[in-house]
């Protein structure tokens, strides 16, 4: 399989929504408040770089990896750098794609237990076509068809993640 040759989504509108997530999140974001962001799944790091820059306050990081429940992923067995607080933090939970919602919804439940004051999900994409399960999350960048999606970040085989903008993988090929 290789990228189609058009643009779902361009590096501009990318840009300037992603921009918008954070002006949002900023915004719903009490002053003087810091941010314990988790940025969950390899393909939300270029996601997580451009909207953590975007936002004027403290933002402590921490990059955890999350196998998707689709995938025989337990959202339970989350390793979060020791350092990193969840209890009594505001938390910010950024990912790159949301479709089944069994992974996202498994891991609200686990982050919940750990008692944040407070849980906000970021998503770059939604799949709407593909969910399971009910979840809604806070910010949400784009609606997306229920196609294979490289670029920004997003792979297939550990390709194209660094494609500045967003296609479809063309399966024909």
């Amino acid at each position: 399989m290789r990228p189609r040759g058009e643009i779902l989504l361009g590096e501009g509108l990318i840009r300037e929504r992603v921009a918008e997530m954070a002006r949002a999140i900023a915004a719903d974001t009490p002053a003087g408040a810091t941010i314990s962001a988790l940025v969950v799944m390899d393909g939300a790091f270029v996601f997580a770089a451009d909207l953590l820059r975007g936002l004027p306050m403290p933002v402590r990081t921490a990059l955890a990896p999350v196998r998707s429940v689709a995938r025989g992923g337990d959202p339970r067995s989350l390793a979060l750098p020791e350092d990193f607080p969840v209890a009594g933090s505001d938390l910010l939970v950024v990912e790159d794609i949301l479709d089944s919602g069994r992974t996202l919804s498994a891991l609200r439940a686990h982050l919940e237990s750990l008692g944040p004051a407070r849980i906000r999900f970021a998503v770059l994409l939604d799949k709407p076509a593909r969910r399971e399960i009910l979840f809604r999350p806070d910010y949400v960048g784009f609606e997306v068809p229920d196609a294979w999606l490289v670029g920004y970040g997003l792979d297939w085989e550990g390709l194209y993640r660094n494609l500045p903008y967003l296609t479809c993988m063309d399966r024909a090929s």
